[in-house]
């Protein structure tokens, strides 16, 4: 069973939706014990991080997830979802963030249009970048090795357009997490994955069959 966590931040039936779209099981849940039953964790999302964040203290949902990521079950983040996996934000003063990825959330600056919003490219890091330095080995948390990097882009061609909504991005303190970048004024990271984590800053549940097809490849490879 997939739990995507409902914490209060949107999107919930849409990306629900999405993944019973791809042949998923989906429970929308804010029951922590249910959250720990579940096989593979989804953290969706939309607005602010200190809203999230909150919303997260508030329902109790923090013990469930680190104990998920501890065990290592595959834990899909999107949009808000990949910035609430950092140590912290720049919104609103700092606020802390769950600390799961080293690294910062930070806002777009200059003179491009705030929010970040549309579709946009995606750049895919492939397991054979000479800029890649992540060992290949055998785990059972597949997302983040090499091999598992590129199952979950299996059937997207580099350059493909997926939809973004977000005025901040992520800036990881360990680059072998990147997993794709995205140009909007600067190059900025627009997926990671680590271990048994993999998240995006786009919308997979907004971007048609190239977005079905990455929820659809997390799911092989979780």
């Amino acid at each position: 069973m997939i739990a995507v966590i409902d914490y209060d931040t949107g999107n919930l039936k849409s990306v629900s939706k999405a993944l019973e779209a791809v042949g998923a099981k989906v429970e929308v849940t804010n029951d922590p014990r249910l959250i720990g039953r579940a096989e593979v964790l989804v953290l969706p999302g939309v607005g602010a991080f200190y809203r999230g964040m909150e919303n997260l203290k508030r329902l109790n949902l923090l013990p469930s997830i680190f104990e998920a990521v501890k065990e290592g079950k595959p834990l899909l983040g999107i949009c808000l979802g990949l910035q609430l996996l950092f140590t912290e934000s720049e919104e609103h003063g700092t606020c802390q963030g769950l600390d799961i990825i080293k690294g910062k959330v930070k806002k777009f600056q200059g003179k491009m249009k705030i929010p970040h919003m549309g579709w946009n490219q995606i750049r895919i890091q492939k397991s054979d970048d000479p800029q890649m330095r992540v060992p290949r080995r055998q785990t059972t948390r597949k997302c983040g090795c090499p091999e598992g990097r590129d199952q979950i882009f299996k059937g997207i061609p580099d350059g493909s357009y997926f939809y973004f909504v977000h005025s901040y991005y992520v800036v990881p303190d360990d680059k072998n997490v990147i997993a794709a970048t995205t140009e909007y004024g600067i190059e900025f990271t627009s997926a990671i994955a680590k271990d048994n984590i993999f998240a995006v800053q786009f919308h997979p549940e907004k971007s048609g069959e190239l977005g079905l097809k990455i929820l659809e490849n997390f799911l092989n490879v979780s």
